[in-house]
């Protein structure tokens, strides 16, 4: 049924297409690939917009993202079924869940497309859609002249897009249409007269022998089923058919003697309806294996991995015998991903988990759980040791270079051990207790593996009470603020430090910002403990103010949390005043990621300082591919070369491009330059012989505390530099 009584579709119209995704810049990204290819286009951000369009006009196709922050994809497709709106779907989704796909099908998409899908197989898979639009409403259309000629009935029926067939009482042909030779290369006379098992794949003839023996009358005359019928190409290919069979009763008594009573039904044959569903089957199964199948790697994904586990667990019981389950994270991902780009880093994916499952036995199961993490089940395992030779071949298999179009790139792994039935008897145990294992070598330097021990269950335990104890560490006191000076190393004076965050903590000591600022930000604790870095560095600088014979300048790294908070410039702005801090002596400090969710507020906020005189610093530069869009959006004023580029530093008459064009970058829009993390006298010999100046690192001086940091601006002359805040 057409909706609000629109027009059926004609091939000389433009398809009117409906694509909906929340995500603009994937929706002007599919907008301008299906632009210029004869299809009228609409766009819908959200789910509301795409049920007021679905209710204004008529749409032939509809291109739905399911996640949408409104109103989710699976209730706009009921909407249009419970409206009888004449539009096909075709699903487009990132979900690895089974359940977003089953319910698509479900609800009668045409197709099911996982994000991120190729350029080709959305066209391919629009083209197929509109295609059999067309040929739908052809059938339509079709059935309705059928009605009203004998001749042109007998014109469709051989123009059907589907095989039509009778069989006589021995099942053999008496009458085939002409789509019978287009699909399966048989000529109608090589058919009639012939048995039907002569086009049944071999596999579905016992079916087909059932099927077309079975007697059926009345309202029990018609059912389907599916069969593969041979295709007359030579190379052995099949095709699988619907077919819609119908035992037709010929009541011979009743026509010869028509005023008597009808008594019997004599069997007389059979006529058929075969409609080609190879490509439903195949989409069908395609849809099926990208449920249990990670789309990046081809790798089984973490429905499916537990399910192989799952039997190997019941088989391993069975034998009395033990597997190995790992965890495998791999380090330096998130590095590679950051500054190549996340192109690259899905290509280092791809790569890592070929060389993984070349290092597995037949039997073995290698899946992605997701991000750069990989799971592995090894059954029927003889001893620990096997299990220790698989984990050192995946090191070593890890530790050759990637090449990623040019780009050689190092990475490792650390790999966590659980083994059955010793650390756990159930799937979510081993995974539990491997994935421990894991963070265990993460904690002792990365690049290894460790097997599952009671003992590190205690470890995870302190992650959990560390976290209650945070709440109360502003309460007593706890927190402090480090000081790490920055050099300017043609006078050779501190011109500056970075602060850094430390928690006296009253059982484990001194805790760098790293241990415990990822518990802040997961538990809601980022806001006040913010507030308090504010008041802590403002009573700080009225002191080193007091020692230092110049002014000394304080930039401000700010969590997201808190600049979209909106209060952040009326606090900053408030404390300066409260303690008499210049404000050009604050710097705030941004990175890549800290305005992703509202950047025009943030950089509303960000102009508010300015104008006020605090300064912009954008921090760890280089290490995202944004970077260049930051320099223009955002009101900056120094650029920091993240320690990461600093350390490929070995020797000061090399040459390092990417330090020199980042330099090149800072001269050339005249902003000031600090390197981070330099620790060896080459480095510094190098960055200050192409124009960077200001330095900080081991080289120089160790984070320290507030009397240290005093100590040190009275035993110097004094100087005007930066001191950064990590909070």
């Amino acid at each position: 049924m057409l909706h609000g009584g629109a027009a059926p579709f004609d091939a000389d119209m433009q398809p009117r297409l409906l694509l909906v995704d929340d995500e603009p810049r994937l929706l002007a990204s599919l907008h301008e690939l299906l632009r210029d290819r004869g299809y009228h286009l609409v766009t819908a951000g959200s789910g509301s917009e795409a049920l007021a369009q679905l209710s204004r006009l008529r749409f032939d196709l509809v291109l739905l993202d399911l996640r949408l922050p409104d109103i989710g994809g699976h209730e706009i497709m009921d909407f249009i079924n419970a409206k009888e709106i004449d539009a096909d779907v075709i699903v487009m989704s990132g979900e690895v869940g089974i359940d977003a796909a089953i319910g698509a099908v479900k609800r009668g998409a045409y197709d099911y497309l996982r994000k991120p899908y190729s350029r080709e197989e959305l066209l391919k898979t629009v083209a197929n859609a509109l295609a059999q639009r067309r040929l739908k409403l052809e059938n339509e259309r079709i059935a309705q002249q059928l009605e009203n000629s004998e001749k042109m009935y007998r014109y469709l029926v051989d123009s059907s897009p589907d095989i039509i067939y009778t069989l006589n009482h021995e099942g053999r042909f008496t009458f085939v249409n002409d789509r019978a030779s287009q699909l399966l290369g048989y000529t109608r006379e090589e058919l009639i007269g012939k048995h039907y098992s002569v086009v049944v794949h071999e596999e579905d003839l016992e079916r087909a022998r059932y099927v077309f023996n079975e007697r059926r009358s009345d309202d029990r005359a018609s059912r389907n089923v599916e069969l593969r019928l041979k295709c007359r190409t030579g190379s052995g290919h099949e095709r699988t058919f619907n077919n819609t069979l119908m035992t037709i009763a010929l009541n011979s008594i009743g026509m010869h003697v028509p005023d008597h009573d009808v008594k019997k039904h004599e069997f007389f044959g059979t006529y058929g309806v075969a409609r080609d569903i190879t490509d439903r089957k195949r989409a069908e199964e395609l849809i099926s294996y990208q449920a249990y199948h990670d789309i990046l790697t081809d790798l089984p994904n973490r429905i499916l991995f537990k399910d192989r586990l799952g039997l190997a667990l019941i088989q391993a019981k069975r034998k009395g015998t033990e597997l190995a389950v790992m965890f495998i994270d791999l380090d330096r991902f998130k590095l590679v991903n950051d500054t190549l780009g996340h192109v690259k880093g899905d290509e280092l994916l791809q790569q890592a988990a070929l060389r993984l499952k070349e290092c597995l036995r037949r039997g073995d199961t290698l899946a992605r759980q997701g991000g750069d993490e990989f799971t592995i089940v090894l059954p029927e395992l003889r001893d620990r040791a096997d299990a220790c030779m698989v984990a050192d071949k995946f090191l070593e298999c890890l530790h050759q270079p990637f090449d990623l179009d040019g780009h050689q790139v190092h990475i490792s792994a650390s790999i966590g051990i659980a083994i059955y039935p010793g650390d756990g008897e159930t799937i979510d145990e081993l995974l539990r207790h491997a994935d421990i294992a894991m963070y265990q070598v993460k904690g002792l330097g990365k690049n290894g593996h460790s097997f599952y021990h009671a003992s590190m269950q205690d470890v995870s335990t302190q992650k959990i009470e560390l976290e209650r104890s945070l709440r109360n560490a502003l309460e007593n006191d706890e927190l402090e603020m480090y000081y790490q000076p920055q050099i300017d190393v043609v006078t050779g004076r501190i011109v500056g430090a970075e602060g850094l965050m430390r928690w006296n903590h009253p059982q484990r000591g001194l805790l760098s910002a790293g241990e415990f600022l990822p518990f802040a930000e997961e538990n809601g604790l980022m806001l006040p403990i913010s507030d308090w870095m504010i008041g802590a560095l403002c009573r700080d600088m009225l002191k080193w103010n007091q020692a230092a014979t110049g002014p000394v300048r304080l930039s401000l790294n700010v969590s997201p949390q808190y600049l979209d908070r909106g209060d952040f410039f009326e606090k900053m702005r408030g404390a300066l005043a409260r303690y008499g801090i210049a404000p050009a002596q604050i710097e705030v400090e941004i990175t890549e990621n800290i305005c992703i969710r509202n950047p025009q507020y943030a950089i509303e906020q960000l102009n508010k300082l300015c104008q006020l005189g605090v300064s912009v610093a954008i921090d760890d530069f280089g290490t995202g591919y944004s970077s260049l869009s930051y320099l223009h959006r955002f009101p900056i004023h120094t650029i920091k070369i993240d320690q990461s580029f600093v350390k490929e530093i070995h020797d000061e008459h090399g040459h390092y491009p990417v330090i020199l064009a980042i330099i090149s970058i800072a001269r050339g829009l005249g902003m000031n330059l600090v390197a981070e993390g330099v620790e060896t006298e080459a480095q510094a010999r190098y960055l200050e012989a192409n124009g960077c100046a200001t330095m900080q690192g081991y080289l120089y001086y160790r984070p320290i505390a507030l009397p240290d940091f005093i100590g040190a601006l009275r035993a110097q002359a004094g100087g005007q530099g930066a001191v950064a805040i990590q909070a």
